[in-house]
């Protein structure tokens, strides 16, 4: 009994570990319209209540993009964007996750790791990227668009995420 309980501390203390390493790093954006930093998006306000008060804003232009430079190489497990609260949630519908370690076209040309069908006004969606590994993390929108993004959190996974469904699927079944 005394083994198992140690078994199921291990196993919690190891998935929460692995889930909670969040990444932070060095935020731009292909455009700033008036004060609406690339910053704001990694400034821990996620909800932003008034006119994109805490929230990035690029100007309307073609594929608006806006990356976050982790500084370093790390495996990326899950993004994390919230939406802005006061307005038009459908500027994020298409956007695309991309991770990687290129800075061709921005970073823009870096491998999809999702594409937001809809987040809802104020809303905040997880996305997964098992696997995938790069220093930079960027989000763009195809076509003549603006891009606001009110917080986008990134958090570290490990090669060979068999071990973290390993984890799932013993505190899962306990």
């Amino acid at each position: 009994s005394n083994v198992y309980m140690m078994l199921f501390s291990f196993n919690t203390l190891m998935k929460q570990l692995m889930y909670s390493v969040k990444l932070s790093g060095h935020a731009v954006q292909s455009s700033v319209l008036e004060y609406y930093r690339a910053d704001r998006a990694v400034d821990g306000i996620k909800h932003a209540p008034g006119p994109a008060s805490f929230c990035t804003h690029t100007n309307s232009e073609t594929n608006p993009w806006w990356r976050l430079d982790l500084l370093d190489n790390y495996y990326i497990r899950t993004v994390i964007i919230t939406n802005r609260a006061d307005c038009c949630p459908e500027r994020l519908d298409g956007a695309e996750i991309r991770i990687g370690n290129s800075l061709e076209n921005n970073g823009n040309n870096n491998p999809i790791c999702a594409v937001i069908a809809s987040i809802p006004i104020g809303a905040s969606h997880s996305y997964s990227c098992p696997d995938m590994e790069g220093r930079y993390m960027n989000i763009v929108v195809p076509g003549n668009r603006y891009l606001t993004l009110c917080e986008v959190e990134v958090y570290r996974g490990f090669p060979g995420m068999y071990l973290n469904s390993l984890i799932n699927t013993h505190t899962h079944t306990l």
